[in-house]
């Protein structure tokens, strides 16, 4: 990997969270998709420690050396969390990068907390008003679950995040199915109202081409909510699991985006 890889543990309360930590520079933040861990970012932060960048990605409750009890609440567990561990950083404010679940904890944390947050990157977001349709979330469940045939949990994956053409097999490892649910359930108690918004911080959405959770007309919607504040970038033959399927795009664009929020 690009730049020196730190293991390190951050304490909050009763919790111990692993945060994956290189480079030096303004710090950018990685939070992955629902149920699963910091690993997915792997190709997207050797770029941006190249890019000059201190990369953080911290491994959700229950993934790697973090503690899998006590389980989140609601979303602010998830938010408090990832603030704690950029005060532990001491590294001043940071860019928050969002991938599916992860966008709400970010924009949480910046509307909760935007001492902390210079920008928000929103990856295959869905900023509807709405939870993610049943057929949706069944197929993220069924990705996820092990006990299910390869054939059936290639077929849930490239529904719901792989767009046509693209190797989903990658994707059959590295899920929590634990780590899914009890996510989701703190998505659920917490009202989309509440984060919509990422407080006043600038927002970059980057729009899957194919995405059945992240439709282009809620970024319409969104991009009139936010106004000047929010920068639309569509990303190439990707869907639901994109920093999987375009990660030196989303990464490259992404720096730069964040040079002109620090400029």
């Amino acid at each position: 990997m690009s730049g020196s890889l730190e293991r390190k543990m951050v304490t909050r309360g009763a919790v111990q969270l692993e945060v994956l930590a290189q480079g030096q520079g303004p710090t950018m933040v990685l939070l992955p998709s629902l149920g699963r861990g910091a690993e997915d970012f792997d190709p997207m932060a050797d770029v941006l420690v190249a890019e000059g960048y201190r990369v953080l990605r911290p491994q959700p409750r229950g993934i790697g050396a973090s503690s899998a009890t006590p389980t989140y609440a609601d979303l602010h567990d998830c938010s408090n969390d990832i603030a704690a561990i950029i005060e532990a950083d001491g590294n001043g404010p940071a860019i928050m990068v969002g991938h599916a679940f992860g966008n709400r904890v970010s924009r949480l944390l910046a509307t909760i907390r935007p001492d902390l947050v210079t920008g928000v990157v929103l990856v295959a977001a869905n900023v509807g008003h709405a939870p993610s349709p049943p057929k949706v979330r069944e197929a993220i469940r069924n990705s996820a679950n092990p006990s299910l045939p390869d054939d059936v949990r290639l077929e849930a994956l490239q529904f719901a995040f792989f767009a046509p053409g693209n190797d989903a097999v990658p994707w059959l490892k590295n899920w929590y199915p634990d780590v899914l649910a009890a996510q989701r359930i703190a998505g659920d108690q917490t009202a989309r109202t509440i984060d919509y918004a990422a407080g006043k911080a600038p927002v970059l959405y980057m729009q899957p081409s194919h995405d059945p959770l992240a439709h282009a007309e809620d970024a319409v919607e969104y991009k009139a909510a936010l106004g000047d504040r929010l920068t639309v970038i569509k990303i190439p033959q990707s869907s639901h699991a994109a920093i999987a399927e375009q990660p030196d795009f989303i990464a490259r664009e992404i720096a730069a985006w964040a040079k002109r929020v620090a400029g």
